[in-house]
């Protein structure tokens, strides 16, 4: 995909990758995280994402930055997935937001770019504690996201 977003340093596993988020609220470091979930006959990763904390290395996924950016950061969090299946391969990646409205934001960024995703990913949608083939205009509570 080829969408406006931010340049990020890439970890030496490819699991971290930070970025700096720049708008009003200045200059703030971000972090996507790609932890191992599970591993049997297919292995999934947890997409982590949220403000880095230098301190402690936490990932903040809480911090509502506002920093006027939000299809910016959206376009380097999706590249990230992009980079990580290059290097990993086709393992599922698990993806949720903190909060519903999060989750919505995540579903009408899938949306927005599904004919370029769908070219090269598959995803689905949990829905009433089941996993569904994505589909435009249905609200999903996660999503699973492979490549194709």
């Amino acid at each position: 995909m080829n969408l406006d977003r931010y340049n990020y340093q890439i970890s030496n596993d490819h699991q971290d990758y930070i970025f700096y988020s720049e708008g009003p609220k200045g200059k703030i470091k971000k972090i996507v995280r790609f932890s191992k979930i599970q591993d049997l006959e297919s292995t999934v990763y947890n997409l982590g994402f949220g403000d880095a904390d230098d301190e402690t290395g936490v990932v903040d996924d809480s911090v509502v930055t506002n920093n006027k950016d939000s299809s910016m950061v959206l376009a380097t969090v999706a590249n990230t997935v992009i980079d990580f299946t290059n290097y990993y391969g086709n393992q599922y990646i698990y993806a949720t937001g903190s909060t519903p409205a999060r989750t919505r934001l995540y579903q009408i960024g899938i949306a927005g770019l599904w004919e370029k995703i769908s070219i090269d990913f598959e995803v689905y949608g949990l829905k009433e504690d089941s996993w569904h083939e994505f589909k435009k205009n249905v609200n999903y509570d996660a999503f699973l996201v492979r490549r194709k």
